[in-house]
């Protein structure tokens, strides 16, 4: 759900604090950006390399524009470190990269606390998997249901609709096959021409998506965004652990974490850029209907090894404290 990789595009570059170069062991980390070596992220990669010498590292960021072959060069060793979304990110750690659970977050506060939370040393033991650390997380903002029909805003309606689904993510294809709709394998590359020019019915996508890779031309005759968080997207940081000095991992995500409001600027500045008449507002019942759903699938996906159940517990203990009075909060499933 989350594996919509287009966001580098207009990702922000961090500006982190500069620090003395210093004599250490060369290090190197396989940065994903579709734009290569002259994109936002890799951009972001370059000045992260800068503080990193404070932690005792010289991490010489190398682009990629295929993350497939980015993750593959990681795990054959080829890098010490990587910079992939959470999605591609889940056979590193599937604490972190059950963030992105379908319908986990519902709003970016409850991102924000929970970011904060597992970015703390408390947390610092679910954020190693035997040899990869994520070393940061960065968030890219939430995913929406883009409909070229109006009329499709339940989950009974959404029933034999054709879906672009990406196709390596597993929550995603659990989730089009659980509500009975018809896959349309796709990727990164070209669900939005099938969704412009009507292959599909619905496909998903952040807000960053509308405006450069034209969504509207789909939404154009009869079509909407519906007002939802399915998911949030984001980019992590991963490391070869052993690589890397003591504590290289901590400093690194309690930095990374204090760039939340930086990054997300570019999320609402996009959000802004969607044409109002394309939203579509859904009626409580219908969101209650939407939650239900989404939460049997969760614990589906837990109970099959998919998300992490610490993970879940974490999530659903924030979205009680925001809402005791909701009825998961009355039951143990999660």
């Amino acid at each position: 759900m989350r594996a919509l990789i287009f966001l580098a595009l207009l990702l922000p570059t961090l500006v982190l604090a500069q620090a003395p170069q210093k004599e250490l062991p060369k290090l190197s980390i396989c940065v994903f950006d579709p734009l290569g070596a002259n994109g936002p992220l890799f951009n972001t990669m370059k000045d992260y390399r800068t503080v990193a010498f404070e932690w005792g590292a010289d991490v010489e960021p190398r682009a990629y524009t295929d993350e497939k072959i980015a993750v593959d060069d990681f795990k054959a060793g080829q890098c010490d470190a990587a910079l992939v979304t959470g999605a591609r990110a889940r056979p590193f750690n599937k604490f972190a990269a059950t963030l992105g659970a379908i319908g986990a977050i519902p709003n970016e506060k409850m991102l924000r606390s929970l970011l904060g939370t597992i970015s703390s040393k408390k947390a610092a033991k679910y954020m190693r998997e035997g040899q990869y650390e994520v070393a940061g997380i960065m968030p890219a903002g939430p995913i929406y249901l883009f409909t070229r029909d109006r009329s499709i805003d339940t989950v009974e309606k959404l029933s034999g609709k054709r879906i672009a689904t990406i196709d390596y993510d597993q929550p995603s294809i659990f989730l089009v096959n659980h509500i009975g709709a018809s896959m349309v394998p796709s990727n990164s590359a070209n669900f939005s021409g099938k969704f412009n020019n009507g292959s599909v019915d619905v496909a998903y996508a952040p807000a960053v998506a509308y405006k450069p890779l034209e969504l509207y031309k789909g939404l154009e005759a009869n079509g909407g965004i519906l007002r939802f968080p399915l998911a949030y997207m984001d980019f992590q940081i991963i490391i070869r652990a052993d690589k890397f000095p003591v504590g290289f991992g901590q400093k690194s995500r309690t930095s990374v974490s204090s760039y939340f409001d930086r990054v997300n600027e570019t999320v609402d500045q996009a959000t802004q850029e969607i044409d109002p008449k394309f939203w579509m507002e859904l009626s409580a019942e219908t969101k209650l209907e939407y939650n239900e759903m989404l939460r049997d699938v969760r614990i589906k996906l837990r109970d099959q090894g998919t998300y992490n159940g610490k993970m879940l517990k974490l999530m659903r203990k924030l979205r009680c404290k925001a809402n005791p009075a909701a009825a998961e909060c009355t039951e143990k499933l999660e």
